[in-house]
């Protein structure tokens, strides 16, 4: 018997929490795995895996085994790469799962980049804002915001969420501009709550250097940051959004910052893999070519669009629909004058304010 193998297909089906998943993954057929799995208990003398018809579960041996065969097959896995040529030929599947709008309008707007560079990866892209359990589901690592829960995961920062407090002018034509945080409760929000928990995010703002909590009354409740940015929008209640997502609304003025001298405090972003992928060639390019996109633009590195680098920041121009380097480089022609300027057009912020009055 190959004990090699049979240690990578222990570990699969423990990770799948399936034979016949973990059959698929390895190309084998779930007869072939389930043999293998027999005969590698037969050689160890005891048993690895509780069976039941809709469940497999490690025996205490098999947790202390799993443990052991982890450690030997990165060992492995890190001893192979450290004498390939660097990201020459990194190839397989590595699935990654990430939120919505961070895949949308972030990750693949630069895939071409990523493919450019790994051209024998296989990058399978899950979206969406629900937790999901890492070892069950297969996937190598995800991208999440806030702080890390789960203390088997590693985490490494990549950058910082900036999130703004906004309404659309619709809902200040109606309510109007809150003043002061006092003032917040009795205003309506539109709650983002947590899939994992069901409770609503809590309301925060930083004030002379401390966090404050806010309690807000509202009648709409997403857990999708699309759908929580549609609401506001929509003026269903004020919202707080991450600034990358608001920016283009801001400058349009379909929405309006709300309380600007009292921001909402900064959130971390971080890759999260288990600790037995760490070492996984794959994991570690994908989590530095992210960390580059995310360092490269200031409205994901605890910056805003004021920084000069903002200019050239890819993630800034799309959202703004500015025009590329290339385009800026191209001759203008000379703007022919108009006998008289046009009157200003009044900004939403100014029309708001009217009908607040």
């Amino acid at each position: 018997m190959d004990r090699f193998q049979a240690m990578q297909v222990f570990v699969r089906v423990v990770d799948a929490n399936s034979f016949t998943r973990a059959a698929d993954s390895l190309s084998l057929p779930r007869t072939t795995v389930t043999t293998i799995i027999q005969n590698l208990e037969r050689l160890l003398g005891v048993r690895l895996l509780n069976r039941t018809t809709r469940r497999i579960g490690l025996t205490p041996d098999g947790a202390g085994y799993y443990q052991h065969c982890v450690r030997i097959l990165a060992d492995v896995e890190e001893t192979e790469a450290c004498f390939q040529e660097a990201a020459l030929r990194l190839k397989g599947r590595l699935r990654i799962d990430v939120p919505t709008c961070i895949g949308r309008l972030i990750l693949i707007p630069s895939l071409c980049d990523f493919h450019d560079k790994y051209p024998d990866v296989e990058l399978v892209l899950g979206l969406g804002d629900r937790p999901v359990d890492m070892v069950q589901e297969a996937v190598d690592c995800v991208i999440r915001a806030g702080d890390l829960e789960d203390s088997s995961l590693v985490a490494r920062r990549i950058g910082t969420l900036q999130t703004v407090t906004c309404a659309s002018p619709t809902y200040v034509a109606r309510h109007g501009m809150p003043q002061t945080i006092e003032a917040l409760r009795d205003h309506h929000a539109v709650h983002y709550f947590s899939s994992r928990s069901g409770r609503n995010c809590a309301w925060d703002f930083k004030v002379d250097g401390k966090h404050q909590e806010v309690d807000m009354k509202g009648t709409v409740s997403v857990n999708e940051a699309g759908a929580y940015l549609d609401c506001g929008l929509k003026g269903f209640g004020l919202i707080q959004v991450a600034r990358y997502m608001a920016l283009p609304h801001l400058q349009t003025g379909e929405l309006i910052e709300v309380l600007p001298q009292w921001k909402p405090s900064p959130t971390a972003i971080s890759v999260l893999y288990p600790q037995s992928r760490q070492l996984s060639p794959k994991v570690r390019a994908f989590t530095d070519w992210v960390a580059e996109l995310f360092a490269g633009c200031p409205l994901l590195s605890g910056r805003d669009e004021t920084d000069p680098a903002a200019g050239t920041c890819g993630v800034y121009q799309r959202q703004l629909g500015m025009p590329s380097a290339m385009t800026m480089a191209a001759p203008q022609q000379q703007p022919v004058l108009a006998e008289a300027p046009p009157a200003r057009r009044r900004t939403a912020r100014e029309e708001a304010a009217e009908y607040a009055l």
